[in-house]
């Protein structure tokens, strides 16, 4: 790993630590409601895609695309992606400590490693918190977030943007 993406993951690892609120618990025992323009489910190859104003909510999650394909792998994993002008979620934390709100050109989720992949203008807030860079990756399971640049067409850096909020507690 480079010593740039070591201190960006570093940084980030701060920020999720720096704010140790979680999102709601009971979202994960609700039910989940997909709405679309249109559906096609494929039994055989285990594809379900949505498109056209995609809306998914479960409890508290809200997430908007343009198209999203859930497929299940043979060991049951399940892959959701999501490809919008951008795809945004937001989720409800824990003890009414507010909302986290993420965007990006494509979402994926894995379940059974759980990883959320945002790419394309990747941004993700939390309060006053932000992270925003090309690529934004969140372990679930770790709740561990990792961020990375890009280069633009002309050949300059676009660097990862980590903002952190002063700690309420600190004196």
């Amino acid at each position: 790993m480079s010593n740039l993406k070591f201190k960006y993951s570093v940084a980030l690892l701060t920020c999720a630590l720096a704010a140790p609120v979680w999102a709601l618990q009971s979202d994960q025992n609700q039910p989940i409601s997909i709405e679309a323009d249109n559906g096609v489910v494929d039994q055989g190859k285990q594809v379900t895609v949505f498109s056209g104003n995609v809306v998914v909510k479960q409890g508290s999650i809200d997430i908007r695309a343009s198209k999203i394909e859930v497929s299940r792998t043979n060991d049951s994993n399940q892959i959701m992606t999501a490809t919008g002008s951008p795809v945004t979620f937001k989720q409800q934390l824990d003890g009414g400590k507010g909302w986290v709100n993420g965007q990006g050109q494509k979402v994926t989720y894995q379940s059974a490693s759980g990883l959320v992949t945002l790419s394309g203008g990747a941004k993700v807030q939390r309060g006053g918190d932000m992270v925003q860079g090309n690529n934004i990756t969140y372990n679930t399971k770790t709740e561990i977030y990792t961020a990375a640049g890009s280069k633009s067409a002309s050949g300059s850096d676009r660097r990862v943007t980590v903002i952190l909020q002063p700690s309420s507690t600190q004196k």
